[in-house]
């Protein structure tokens, strides 16, 4: 079975997003996400009607490979360099608020708990629905670049004897 990993980041999270608005009903925009920023080193909301379903199909994908993660990592990992007028650019961490609110979706869904150290982990219901779109994205994607076939399972012809 192909992992997550085998696959390129932007088709899995795209094919992750789009299961996850057809498929999984706790997963739902708050009516202020359309109005906030995610974070301070950003200067305009995100233009995608569809950013709630990437934000939570990137947090799927990243709770998948780095297991299990704590929000302030994740606020590290999705924060960016900030410009203040003259002074030098620095960085700056993520908003928390909407990881949070995002990560406590996906726990109503069933596909995140918390672990038993800091963070929170993928369930196996989480990590059977992200191999399985990988799966069908990669099975999808062989015709267009047939050196991810290495990553598919191969028949074994029958034993002759």
């Amino acid at each position: 079975m192909p992992l997550a990993q085998n696959v390129p980041a932007d088709k899995l999270i795209d094919a992750l997003a789009v299961y996850l608005k057809e498929n999984v009903k706790e997963v739902v925009p708050p009516e202020w996400s359309l109005y906030t920023k995610t974070g301070p080193h950003v200067t305009r909301v995100p233009a995608s009607p569809n950013f709630w379903y990437m934000r939570s199909a990137s947090l799927l994908r990243r709770l998948y490979i780095e297991s299990p993660v704590g929000i302030e990592r994740l606020r590290t990992m999705y924060g960016g360099r900030t410009k203040k007028g003259m002074r030098n650019e620095h960085f700056m961490k993520s908003g928390a608020s909407m990881i949070r609110k995002n990560l406590q979706q996906l726990e109503a869904a069933g596909l995140v708990e918390k672990a038993t150290t800091k963070g929170r982990r993928l369930t196996d219901k989480g990590i059977s629905t992200v191999d399985r779109v990988a799966y069908k994205l990669l099975k999808d994607m062989q015709k267009e670049m047939p050196e991810l076939g290495k990553y598919l399972p191969q028949k074994v012809p029958p034993q002759q004897g």
